[in-house]
This record gives C-alpha cells, sequence and structure tokens, in this order.
C-alpha cells in the first residue's frame, strides 16, 4: 500500500467514520440503492423561453423557503408573472403572483434536496451549498456513501482526478472491506469503478495485490449483489486484471460461500479468456469441475454453459437471476 503518511492518515479516519456510522445503524444490511438518476441544474429558464427583457425585472421582497429567506425578483409582463431567484439559480411563472411563488417553490425543490442530502452525507446541520469539486479528501470518501447515487458518481469523477498521487488508495481498498455502513454497495461500485484502472491509483505489486484481495473479499462473502457491485468485482479482475492476478483470484473464488460471489466468478472467467486466450485451457478444466460440483442448480448450468462457450470462442450466456433477485 502506498506508505505516504496523508494516505494512511486518511484511510485511519475514514475507518473512524464508518465505525461512527454502523454504531448508528440498527442492522449491518446493505440497502439496495437506486438506479442514477442525474441531477442537472439549473432548470431551463422559464424567463427567457418567454424572452422576458431584463429592464423588466425589479426586486420585491424575499422568496422563503426551507425557513430561509433569498432576495425576490420579480417581472410582470403582458405574458405573466415571473420571479427569479438569482441564489438559487431559479425563475418561476404563474398567472398571479402568488402562483409564481408555489411555482418557485416547487421549481427550487430538487436544489434543496441535492443540497440537504449532501449536507447530511457531510454531517452538516444544513444543506450544503458549496461545490463538491472543493471538498477535502475525507468529503470526498463520505459522498460514496451517499443516498443519492448522482452524488456519489460527482465524488467519484473528483477522486479520479487525484488517482495519481495515491492519496485515496488505502482509503478505497478499506471502502471495499466495508460490511456494515448501510450504502455501502453503491460506494463499493464507485471503487470498483476506479480501479477499472487499477496501475493509476496502485502503481505498484504490493498495494495491487492489496487491492485484489480486497475484490477477492468482496466476492467471497457476498450477501447480495445490489448495484450489481459483486458482478463488477468479478468484471474487473477478469477484464481489467485477467493475467496479473485477476484470473488465479477469480477461479478461487468459485469456491466462495457466497451464490452471488460464484456467480460473478463464472462471468469474470469469461472476460479472462477474452483478454488471455493462452488461460483458455486451465479456465475451461476449472470450470468443467466447478459445474460437477456447485451445489446451487442455476450455477451448475451456467458454470456448464460458460466452459462450452469459452471453449467454443461464443459469446456467453445471460446470468441466472435467483429468485430473491426477483
Amino acid at each position: 500500500m502506498p506508505d505516504r503518511p496523508e494516505a494512511l492518515d486518511l484511510a485511519a479516519t475514514l475507518d473512524t467514520w464508518l465505525s461512527s456510522v454502523a454504531q448508528g445503524q440498527s442492522s449491518s444490511a446493505a440497502i439496495r440503492p437506486g438506479h442514477r438518476v442525474p441531477f442537472h441544474w439549473p432548470l431551463p429558464s422559464v424567463s427567457k423561453d418567454f424572452r422576458v427583457p431584463s429592464s423588466a425585472w425589479s426586486a420585491r421582497g424575499v422568496f422563503r423557503a426551507r425557513g430561509e429567506e433569498f432576495p425576490l425578483e420579480v417581472a410582470d409582463v403582458p405574458q405573466g408573472v415571473f420571479g427569479r431567484v438569482n441564489e438559487l439559480w431559479v425563475d418561476a411563472r404563474g398567472d398571479t403572483e402568488a402562483e409564481m411563488i408555489e411555482e418557485l417553490s416547487a421549481r427550487s425543490e430538487p436544489l434543496f434536496r441535492r443540497q440537504e442530502t449532501v449536507g447530511s452525507s457531510l454531517g452538516q446541520d444544513s444543506r450544503f451549498t458549496g461545490v463538491i469539486r472543493d471538498l477535502e479528501p475525507l468529503g470526498l470518501l463520505k459522498l460514496l456513501f451517499c443516498p443519492d447515487r448522482d452524488v456519489a458518481h460527482e465524488a467519484r469523477i473528483e477522486i479520479e482526478t487525484h488517482a495519481s498521487n495515491q492519496v485515496f488508495t488505502p482509503s478505497l481498498v478499506r471502502i471495499l472491506t466495508e460490511r456494515r455502513h448501510a450504502h455501502r454497495r453503491s460506494a463499493q461500485w464507485a471503487v470498483l469503478d476506479l480501479f477499472e484502472d487499477l496501475p493509476s491509483f496502485c502503481p505498484d505489486g504490493t498495494s495491487q495485490s492489496h487491492a485484489v484481495e480486497a475484490m477477492k473479499g468482496l466476492i467471497w462473502d457476498a450477501e447480495d449483489d445490489f448495484a450489481r457491485t459483486t458482478f463488477k468485482a468479478g468484471v474487473v479482475l477478469g477484464g481489467h486484471l485477467p493475467a496479473d492476478m485477476g484470473g488465479k483470484t477469480l477461479m478461487e473464488c468459485l469456491d466462495a460461500p457466497s451464490k452471488f460471489g460464484r456467480r460473478s466468478a463464472i462471468h469474470g472467467l469469461f472476460h479472462v479468456v477474452e483478454w488471455e486466450p493462452s488461460l483458455r485451457e486451465p479456465v475451461v478444466l476449472r470450470l468443467s469441475d466447478h459445474a460437477g460440483r456447485e451445489t446451487d442448480s442455476l450455477l451448475a448450468v451456467y458454470a456448464r454453459s460458460m466452459a462450452r462457450d469459452i471453449a467454443a470462442g461464443a459469446d456467453h450466456v445471460a446470468e441466472p437471476l435467483f429468485e430473491d433477485e426477483a
């Protein structure tokens, strides 16, 4: 692992935070996250659509929302009554000022929800009004666990821009080993997405081995495949680290106690051979042997079919879904 003091300190601080969050939870079970819904702000301007001239605007009192007050500008023109709050980058229209205020409240609500979600994820008592890219490293790591996956996505992008200094590396590996935070699955998916370019975060063999071991552990004891995180771990190992450590690790994971993990390993081995054809024979033999010992009937068929497809150089069959995934 990178031994820079600031990287190790960051990982230790993250571990303390994760432990404190876990103590406040009633269960260690993961929550199934929703799909990512991209957030776009500001919304298209209503006043621009109606071509309200700049000369029509004048300050008129305040706009009240969520216990806060914001300077309000109003334009009363033939097309209706328009209002805008520059601090929130939002405007609205109504036939009356009351209707405009109601519409302004509705249009500003998505921004307030997002800012409050970010603030809560950072441990703040108020909404977050800053810029995510300006956060300290610990703040970005916390946001990977945000219930809003689009916020986590934005944090992941910012972390990616700092890959070369490896300050995040021990913390990212730590996230893969997390087993208590309710929103760990989307955070782990984000880490795995970053680790598709593992050398950027782990430039040496030792740090890469730690990362691979963490991915193996994620597959090995997976209690679910929420956010397709377990599946993603197999893809990273098989599709991005096939010859170095991925193939060997995935063949070991065929013996994982987790059915989700074994499914991930079976699929990941297809990508191993896709990128490293020299491993075709040992992978086919291992999958065929596993099919005869697999205790789950769906996975036994899947492993046998995958071995056949790899041997024939064909595309792979679709992975099976378990009853509890419906």
